[in-house]
């Protein structure tokens, strides 16, 4: 009994853990492809901060990449990492460029942040490799 007991609390960390990849994935999928496909508000938010319009596909491409790499169990923290560094990005952003609020990019980085936390062992791992 003991066993199932100390079995919950992992089973449960690990199911909030996958609600919250999952969550992080469609997000940022969302979000990836709406900056590829050139959504008008989007494409105008990029010529405000005037690095061109590479930069959102770069982003776009980035936000996909990050996004299937957080549903990878093997390589979910470089998955985290990656999309915690957008939003770090997107934070900075919006506090000095274009304005709004930085709340939302600021609860995604604070997730994608938990998820390369939980899974930090994934780059012990890459680096005790031959």
């Amino acid at each position: 009994m003991s066993v199932a007991v100390a079995a919950a609390p992992s089973r449960w960390k690990s199911v909030s853990l996958w609600v919250v990849r999952g969550l992080l994935a469609l997000a940022f999928a969302a979000a990836g492809a709406a900056k590829l496909y050139g959504v008008p508000m989007l494409v105008e938010k990029f010529e405000h901060i005037g690095l061109g319009q590479w930069f959102r596909y770069f982003t776009g491409s980035l936000e996909l990449l990050g996004a299937v790499l957080i549903l990878l169990p093997p390589v979910a923290a470089f998955g985290g990492v990656l999309l915690s560094c957008i939003m770090v990005g997107a934070t900075i952003s919006h506090l000095f460029v274009i304005g709004g609020s930085p709340v939302p990019a600021l609860v995604l980085l604070t997730l994608s942040a938990i998820v390369a936390y939980a899974k930090r062992s994934q780059f012990a791992l890459l680096a005790s490799a031959p």
